[in-house]
């Protein structure tokens, strides 16, 4: 089952996590498939569209603390293996790990 793994965290707090000792793990695993950083919030825009209006704004959607920060692709056997891995991730010490399973029909 493919998973949508979401790295949430607070831009403001300084962290030295070094990620690529837990990619180099999931990759030879085979349960990492791609990921990579995001831009700063400061960079995102938010697009919305109510009936025939095309609303555009700068900025994230929800004026949070922590903000999705980067993102993996995962492909694990169940729940238990995705949670397993997020449970690794270095961003798991100072942030959120979000997990999101791809909709299947």
């Amino acid at each position: 089952m493919k998973y949508l793994l979401l790295v949430c965290v607070d831009e403001d707090v300084e962290r030295n996590a070094d990620p690529t000792p837990w990619i180099e793990e999931m990759e030879g695993r085979g349960v990492r498939l791609t990921g990579n950083r995001l831009r700063p919030v400061r960079d995102s825009t938010t697009v919305r569209r109510r009936d025939d209006e095309l609303l555009i704004a700068d900025g994230p959607f929800a004026e949070t603390k922590e903000q999705i920060g980067g993102f993996d692709i995962l492909e694990c056997a169940d729940l238990d293996e995705a949670i397993e891995v997020a449970s690794k991730h270095p961003a798991a010490e100072f942030g959120t790990i979000e997990l999101r399973p791809f909709w299947t029909e």
